[in-house]
């Protein structure tokens, strides 16, 4: 295990509801000031591409098109598992099936159906926190986190802005941390020069920024895309400014596109120890896997990140060949 981190609590945080905040913060980072979250967020996000081998070739496990596949990797994981985070609806539908899981409620979502070229992204929230924490109390499942979406630069980014500060001081009222994504997202981080034209959604200027915004919002962490490497740096050492930047904030990674196994726990390694970040999201490197690997790939992040074990030792616990257990 890594070193035991000292979980700072909120001032926002009130007396009776710190001992809520803090169970939750053990049981997302298991005292180690890191996270490993499984997302199951992007049945909406992506809609049902990211699911069903919709073109020939595509490795994705026929299992995966059923939502319950998301809940029973959460679930076989275990603790390997910080939480499984997923919508509302979701967890209101299956979460009495799975009631052992961590779950982070994501409160907000939105479809790639409209591209940044027609309009700006903007997402808000499908409930508020009083109707998460009815169906904490209601139902006795263990929620331990709210999610929120905000993209930065877009035109809409104050609506976003607004309602994720709004979030954070009600999820922390209720003992609720909080985890933003925060994607650098619009036309204007389009831009053109003659004939070239530059994105700088992962720009480590545009990245950086968003790790900052995070702690500003007073968000307990912030996942961010790695950004790429430029100016002398690599992304690594690029997510080392970003973590710098984000203070108290703890900085995780996206997961990003499916890739395999050895070269995504390489990348991961590198995050957490050269870039100094907290942890991890990860979703279709996961779920798009058959139960039994997505589970050995669980186990074999939560080695990197509650374990601070290499990547080799990782890249053998996903192959059967070492075992690690919380």
């Amino acid at each position: 295990m890594t070193t035991t981190a000292a979980i700072r609590v909120p001032a926002n945080v009130p007396e009776a509801m710190r001992s809520t905040y803090l169970r939750a913060m053990q049981r997302l980072t298991h005292g180690t000031g890191r996270i490993m979250l499984l997302a199951g967020d992007q049945k909406v996000e992506h809609l049902n591409e990211d699911f069903y081998a919709f073109k020939p070739g595509e490795q994705i496990a026929p299992e995966d098109n059923d939502p319950r596949h998301l809940f029973n990797i959460a679930q076989r994981a275990g603790d390997a598992v910080g939480c499984l985070a997923t919508q509302y609806g979701l967890i209101s539908l299956y979460g009495a099936d799975y009631p052992e899981i961590p779950y982070l409620v994501k409160i907000n979502s939105k479809s790639h159906l409209i591209g940044v070229s027609q309009a700006d992204p903007v997402s808000t929230a499908w409930v508020t926190v009083d109707q998460v924490v009815r169906l904490r109390e209601m139902s006795g499942l263990n929620i331990v986190g709210l999610g929120y979406t905000i993209y930065l630069g877009s035109e809409h980014e104050a609506v976003m802005l607004a309602e994720a500060g709004r979030l954070v001081a009600d999820a922390h009222a209720a003992g609720l941390p909080v985890v933003f994504w925060i994607y650098p997202r619009g036309k204007s981080l389009i831009k053109k020069d003659g004939d070239k034209t530059s994105n700088l959604e992962k720009h480590p200027k545009t990245i950086t920024g968003a790790a900052g915004v995070g702690s500003t919002l007073g968000a307990d962490f912030v996942k961010v895309n790695p950004p790429d490497a430029g100016d002398g740096k690599s992304s690594e050492e690029w997510l080392k400014v970003a973590t710098e930047a984000a203070g108290y904030t703890r900085v995780i990674c996206a997961g990003g596109s499916s890739k395999d196994a050895k070269s995504f726990l390489n990348e991961l390694h590198g995050q957490l120890q050269t870039g100094r970040t907290a942890g991890n999201a990860t979703g279709r490197n996961i779920h798009q896997r058959p139960l039994d690997a997505a589970v050995r790939f669980c186990q074999a992040i939560a080695a990197l990140t509650y374990g601070d074990r290499d990547a080799e030792f990782a890249y053998k616990v996903y192959n059967g060949e070492e075992q690690f257990s919380i």
